[in-house]
């Protein structure tokens, strides 16, 4: 009997040293967390538990949606909730997930938000993203402009992230929704894409795959995973994505249009068992990332900072992590990373980050609310 069982031991064991045994030969070090500055609590976990993305209104208010499904506004301190929002679906990573304002909000006044949908076809839900305007502490002129389908009740990879270029074109991803086999290749299925839509939802003439039979038309990349974070680079104007990995390989890249980002042709990691999803992780036609995580982070929210109340961390790129519960500071020359620092180490997990109109970086936590960096 012992000769039957020690084999399968030491295979299990073997296992489980060489999924724990993840090392990115020749990585950019992470540097530890240099403390010059302090945390000081904008609305607490009481008030948001998970927040997921927020905004600040031209007065310097703030919203914030709470994955739960409820929107709330934030003004010195307190909260009060918008009505009116959306139907949420809510299941696993489902929820209400990111909002941003049109880039002439001041004119017109269109608030964006991607959520967890159970509208359409099937049973579950998919990503949708729609738009509204405020007035009177509720959500008014509520248009739909994008909701991805089939529906399914798998709980996770709902993306998603919204971003304006300086066209005025609107990006959003969606994740490709646990059917990573089926979705992320496939132009005309939605799920493990970023879309570009006109401001009203119409489908921009000059996007990729527009003419092609049975193409989803707002697609502007594929191949992606499940994008969480995604800012436009100020000095390039360039779209800038990141995506979970598996079991490491979370992404940076560059979004171009009509470029397949691998997945799960290519990858930098393995499944969550310790299998192998592929064997290749670069090939050609499939976009090479400007940056892969190995260990994976589990990367949410991003953004460039342009402020100057952060000299070490101008010109550079903020990434929040939730598996190790810290911001990362990512140096960059160029496109290319050359520096990693730890910001708010154990801080909790990262679900976004942002810069606000004051010039301070304002952290969504889960469990503590937002958080804001002052340096010392």
């Amino acid at each position: 009997m012992k000769k039957i069982i020690f084999p399968y031991l030491f295979l299990f064991s073997a296992l489980s040293i060489s999924c724990e045994a993840q090392v990115k030969q020749n990585d950019v070090p992470l540097k530890e967390d240099s403390k010059n500055y302090k945390l000081e609590t904008v609305a607490g976990s009481a008030d948001i538990s998970i927040p997921w993305g927020m905004v600040w209104l031209p007065d310097g208010t703030m919203l914030v949606t709470e994955k739960s499904g409820a929107l709330y506004h934030i003004k010195n301190g307190t909260k009060s909730e918008i009505k009116n929002v959306p139907k949420v679906y809510t299941r696993g990573q489902g929820g209400l997930l990111d909002i941003t304002l049109h880039p002439n909000y001041n004119k017109n006044g269109w608030i964006y938000m991607t959520f967890a949908s159970d509208e359409g076809e099937g049973t579950g839900g998919h990503t949708k993203l729609t738009r509204a305007k405020l007035l009177d502490g509720s959500l008014t002129q509520v248009e739909s402009l994008y909701k991805a389908t089939p529906n399914t009740t798998k709980g996770q990879h709902f993306g998603s992230r919204i971003v304006f270029d300086n066209d005025g074109y609107l990006y959003f991803s969606v994740g490709e929704r646990g059917d990573h086999f089926v979705n992320p290749q496939d132009i005309k299925r939605d799920g493990g894409k970023i879309y570009r839509l006109n401001d009203d939802g119409t489908i921009p003439k000059d996007n990729p795959f527009v003419g092609q039979a049975g193409a989803k038309q707002a697609v502007f990349t594929y191949g992606n995973r499940n994008p969480q974070g995604m800012a436009r680079n100020p000095v390039t104007g360039a779209i800038w994505a990141h995506e979970h990995g598996p079991k490491g390989g979370d992404e940076i890249n560059i979004i171009k249009k009509g470029a397949n980002y691998g997945w799960p042709i290519v990858t930098y990691g393995i499944d969550y068992d310790g299998t192998t999803i592929s064997e290749e992780n670069e090939k050609p036609g499939i976009e090479k990332p400007i940056y892969y995580w190995l260990p994976s982070i589990a990367p949410s929210g991003m953004a460039f900072v342009t402020s100057d109340k952060y000299p070490d961390w101008n010109g550079h790129l903020l990434v929040g992590s939730l598996k190790f519960e810290y911001l990362e500071l990512v140096k960059l020359k160029g496109n290319q990373v050359i520096g990693r620092q730890k910001i708010a180490a154990g801080v909790g997990r990262v679900r976004n980050v942002a810069q606000g109109p004051d010039g301070f970086i304002y952290l969504g936590v889960e469990g503590k609310g937002i958080l804001k960096i002052i340096p010392n």
